[in-house]
């Protein structure tokens, strides 16, 4: 028995670790202007978020269609896979995971498990690395999915946004709160967790970090913590420094987030995915 893991653009996980786990991804969607960019393919990281606060018409994000999941399972089914689990970002912030169950579904040659992640960015990739750890090590489904359910769980992303700016560009918040944001100087906190997005507003950028280092304090113990960031990596290598008293040993990851989650973020964001030894109370 071989368990193939597919997931999308939106992990966040190094290009080494899926490359070395074998992890296939299937990539969203950039559209700026009339033309569209395969997320993480035809479009690097810097030169997104570098060029983003110019554009004209502010960036659209979109899922390929089912076709897409079918020919990346069809191709896994090819070389031998005899089941495939398909990790996607939560479908309170996309419809990737819809899509890759309907296209599940129909795919006949070999069973797929489709899961919702209820995650983004690394809150996703670090589901996906541990489900293709446990594959390799031959685990079953039902064994994988099990570990998987404690993972999210403990799994919580937080982060700073330098500005309302992009959220209100994207259509993801009301422009009218958008605009009393911006002549307050606030900054928004956004969080994840099982499934469940939440936000908070803060006057300043220092009130925001002591609310992400809070945070911390509340899920300690922690096993795991990556640092994220929007083209950042300065101001999240700063962070860093100012959380090192409540953090584990190793810092795993520090990544610049997707383009396709960068869009509604802007430049500036800085956070973390962390696992708690503990699930969320």
């Amino acid at each position: 028995m071989s368990i193939a893991i597919v997931t999308d653009s939106t992990c966040d996980l190094p290009q080494h670790v899926i490359h070395e786990l074998g992890i296939k991804v299937i990539p969203l969607f950039i559209n700026i202007g009339d033309k569209g960019y395969l997320d993480d393919v035809d479009i690097t990281r810097k030169d997104f978020y570098t060029n983003l606060p110019g554009y004209t018409v502010h960036p659209t994000t979109g899922t390929p269609g089912g076709d897409t999941f079918k020919d990346a399972y069809q191709t896994l089914a090819d070389k031998g896979c005899t089941e495939i689990l398909s990790i996607h970002i939560s479908e309170k912030l996309s419809a990737t995971v819809n899509v890759a169950r309907n296209a599940a579904q129909e795919f006949k040659q070999i069973p797929v498990t489709v899961r919702d992640s209820g995650q983004l960015s690394l809150g996703t990739g670090l589901q996906v690395e541990r489900a293709a750890h446990l594959a390799a090590e031959g685990r079953s489904m039902q064994e994988i999915e099990t570990a998987l359910d404690d993972l999210r769980s403990r799994t919580f992303v937080a982060a700073r946004l330098d500005t309302l700016e992009f959220l209100r560009r994207s259509g993801r918040m009301n422009r009218f709160i958008a605009g009393i944001g911006s002549l307050l100087q606030l900054k928004p906190i956004l969080t994840m967790q099982n499934g469940l997005p939440g936000s908070e507003r803060v006057r300043t950028t220092h009130r925001a970090e002591a609310r992400l280092l809070k945070m911390l304090e509340e899920h300690q113990p922690i096993e795991h913590f990556s640092l994220l960031h929007t083209n950042s990596p300065e101001q999240a290598l700063a962070f860093r420094k100012q959380a090192a008293p409540l953090l584990p040993a190793q810092v795993t990851y520090s990544m610049d987030i997707t383009p396709v989650i960068g869009a509604h973020l802007g430049p500036g964001a800085v956070g973390y995915a962390i696992i708690s030894k503990n699930p969320a109370s």
